[in-house]
């Protein structure tokens, strides 16, 4: 197997697009919109758009940025766009197919490139085939598209696609989807219907518009929920159609745990790597995670627990050894998303542990991943509030977590260790933790100290270390890295 040679290389940057900038130059930029900094909502848009972000790309390239994950921007009833109502239109509100045109032109041009947010498990209560039974029953041809109850079918039954009280308690209380509503949606939730992957109509409709956006320009996929289409050759034949169109495409899906079914090298090239966000949450974090926050999670919650360097380090190898090399260093490396809170606030504000963590992300192999709006400190909860709109006036921004996050992305940029190269502990005790990366003849130890009080470690090597990153004291092959902090040596 071979994964895009260029992921090795790539420093990612998620949007959620309704929250990331607006344009004035996008033709909905006049309608009632909630005020851009006033709270996230559940169902409120703020008007974000793709024209926006084009506005922003020298900002992300002046970050370090060489590639964009966007949560889904095909046309939708809400403002996340995961229920999705038109699969081969983006969303008006985002400015249409022209403005991601020309955002593919515009962050090629600036060697970016654009991944996309595929929702194939699910489509929406608007999405056209599902409405076309509503209204037909069982004289529809699209009756096969989704999973319906036979007795709504016949029309002995009401549908419930907008739930009175009754078929909400029901819902509440556990009771499938399929007999409370009508019609199987994805936990329970009725705004998402499940598609019906066995029938061929609709592997051929999800098929083609993959392969559509990959014509289209865009650099790969991030699958939504993959796991929930159980079948390991819709995936199969998913990879082959899109690498048919372009080799290089990335195809990186949601999976939360450990995922060898899917990364065998016929399916997915990677996965968001969220184990990694645990150790950093677990390991820079230890003295201030905050539970109230970290409760709501997710998938999480369970495995944040203070840990030290030893088990950090375990734990690193551990992933490290999961997979394939060339998918290890695929790997979504991420400390937080739209669907956790912000690693800031898990970590109780300790920027210090942010700055550790992306220190981390930049130094291991895998891509880096920052949320819109980490590197100049926005922090929040559980959704809506991990969602919260960029704050654009610079008198906002931490500017010194931000220049830590171009300094950590600038020195993955320049050693080609450090994106390429082999890993190997080097210590690992209490509170510090370091490990090497080599490539070729270059070798590149990385250290960290979470202690509040600095620490010494001596280094194998009997050559004078010299400091690419931090500020250490150094005497002959012993280095004595200050209280939170980490160093970088060569």
């Amino acid at each position: 197997m071979t994964t895009p040679s260029w992921v090795r290389d790539a420093v990612f940057y998620q949007i959620f697009p309704d929250r990331f900038a607006k344009s004035r130059h996008n033709p909905s930029a006049n309608l009632p919109f909630e005020a851009w900094d006033s709270p996230p909502t559940v169902h409120g848009f703020k008007g974000g758009d793709l024209h926006g972000v084009i506005e922003k790309l020298d900002y992300l390239q002046k970050l370090g940025i060489t590639a964009i994950y966007f949560n889904p921007v095909f046309a939708s009833a809400s403002n996340h766009r995961y229920h999705t109502y038109d699969y081969y239109q983006i969303d008006p509100l985002l400015g249409g197919n022209d403005a991601l045109k020309k955002l593919i032109r515009e962050a090629h041009k600036r060697e970016i490139r654009i991944v996309l947010d595929g929702v194939f498990n699910h489509a929406s209560r608007g999405f056209w085939q599902f409405h076309h039974v509503l209204e037909n029953g069982e004289g529809s041809p699209y009756v096969n598209w989704f999973y319906f109850d036979p007795e709504r079918l016949k029309g002995r039954r009401h549908w419930g696609a907008y739930p009175a009280t009754g078929e909400l308690h029901a819902l509440h209380n556990g009771e499938a989807s399929l007999h409370a509503i009508g019609y199987q949606a994805w936990w329970n939730l009725p705004a998402l219907p499940k598609f019906n992957t066995d029938t061929p109509a609709v592997r051929d409709f999800l098929f083609d518009v993959a392969e559509y956006w990959i014509k289209f320009g865009i650099d790969g996929w991030r699958l939504d929920v993959p796991a929930e289409i159980n079948d390991d050759e819709f995936w199969r034949e998913f990879r082959r159609r899109v690498h048919a169109i372009n080799p290089d495409a990335y195809i990186v899906g949601e999976i939360w745990h450990e995922a060898q079914r899917w990364l065998q090298g016929d399916q997915f090239d990677a996965v968001m790597n969220y184990p990694v966000t645990a150790l950093a949450l677990n390991f820079f974090a230890a003295d201030s995670l905050d539970y109230q926050v970290i409760q709501h999670a997710g998938g999480l919650k369970d495995r944040i627990h203070p840990i030290k360097a030893y088990d950090a380090a375990n734990e690193l190898d551990r992933l490290l050894h999961l997979y394939p090399h060339d998918i290890t260093y695929a790997q979504l490396n991420l400390l937080d998303s739209h669907d956790t809170p912000r690693f800031l606030s898990s970590a109780g504000g300790d920027r210090d542990a942010l700055k550790l963590a992306w220190l981390l992300m930049c130094t291991i192999p895998g891509a880096p991943c920052i949320y819109y709006g980490d590197e100049i400190g926005v922090d929040g909860g559980h959704d809506p509030d991990c969602r919260k709109s960029f704050p654009w006036d610079e008198r906002k921004w931490d500017k010194d977590l931000l220049e830590y996050a171009r300094s950590c992305i600038a020195l993955r940029t320049k050693y080609v260790p450090l994106r390429r190269g082999d890993y190997k502990r080097v210590h690992a005790d209490g509170e510090v933790l370091a490990y090497s990366r080599s490539y070729g003849a270059e070798n590149i130890t990385v250290a960290f100290n979470t202690a509040r009080e600095e620490r010494t470690i001596t280094l194998p090597s009997a050559k004078k270390p010299y400091v690419l990153f931090g500020t250490p004291s150094i005497s002959g092959n012993q280095v004595t890295i200050p209280p939170r902090s980490g160093v970088v040596l060569k």
